[in-house]
């Protein structure tokens, strides 16, 4: 799947090489909300590769872009200039579980499946290996609003697997999730992970989370969002989201998000008194004692 500036082109194609995992690219990519000057630039020439396989966090301030990047990977938008690639199928998964509640559990991943086209057999059989794999092999029958909350967002996961995709694409799904939720489904995608050679790009505001999961962390600019550091993930696995080495380079990590939120400050404040120096300027210039 390609998109430049204004265009879309789907090619459907999976990876060349079977069983591997699809890649993302996005080359000087752009994205502009509405015209003139109401306009608001919320990505700025991003230039960024993951290549198949990789686990790949995104970090950055609230309103920095994340989810527009997600959002124009998945072909839910366009960008304004540049070029987004994703090879392979391409899923995303929300904060939110985002599960139809007239349906259970199996009824949402079966959804899923229909549309690839599957048969009922083969949707019934993939359906259960499906339960099985995010842990909830009794809970097929269970509607969402009879689940816990870390519950809902296996079934959210299961879903996403079910559309084979290459490439998944996850906006925060464990931000609204307790602390020991979310460590567990951490795990939860380490082992569904391991079976699977996906490509993974993971946007969360939890430094630590993202060194926890990542094979790299990419830290994004104040809007609008600009590459400004990555950081390679060594750690061996399987991590704790307490250990020490996640949290030495999770502290490093922040202490370069809070540079770059400093210097945006700065800067704005910058730009504030130069605007209002310019607003003074201008109402002397019309005063009529002027000159």
């Amino acid at each position: 799947m390609v998109r430049q500036g204004n265009t879309t082109t789907i090619t459907g194609q999976r990876s060349a090489v079977e069983g591997a995992a699809g890649s993302v690219q996005l080359a000087g990519v752009s994205k502009v909300f509405g015209r003139g000057r109401s306009a608001v630039r919320a990505l700025d020439k991003i230039s960024l590769e993951v290549p198949p396989g990789e686990f790949t966090c995104l970090i950055g301030a609230s309103g920095c872009g994340k989810s527009t990047l997600l959002n124009l990977v998945a072909g839910l938008d366009q960008p304004t200039a540049g070029k987004v690639t994703a090879s392979g199928r391409v899923a995303l998964m929300f904060q939110e579980p985002a599960l139809f509640p007239w349906l259970t559990a199996a009824g949402n991943i079966d959804l899923a499946l229909r549309a690839r086209g599957l048969g009922r057999v083969e949707r019934r059989q993939r359906t259960a290996e499906l339960l099985d794999a995010v842990r909830l092999t009794d809970f097929g029958a269970k509607r969402p609003h009879e689940l816990s909350g870390g519950m809902r967002q296996r079934v959210a996961l299961a879903r996403a697997l079910a559309q084979d995709a290459d490439v998944l694409l996850m906006d925060e799904p464990f931000g609204a999730l307790d602390a020991m939720t979310r460590d567990l489904l951490h795990d939860e995608l380490d082992r569904v992970c391991a079976g699977r050679r996906l490509t993974i790009l993971f946007v969360t505001h939890n430094v630590q989370e993202a060194v926890r999961l990542g094979d790299r962390v990419v830290v994004l600019s104040s809007r609008p969002g600009r590459v400004v550091d990555q950081f390679d993930v060594s750690i061996e696995r399987p991590r704790r989201i307490d250990s020490a080495p996640v949290a030495e380079l999770a502290a490093k990590i922040t202490d370069r998000l809070r540079e770059e939120m400093s210097r945006d400050t700065r800067l704005r404040a910058g730009v504030g008194a130069g605007l209002r120096g310019e607003a003074g300027l201008a109402r002397v210039a019309r005063s009529p004692d002027a000159g």
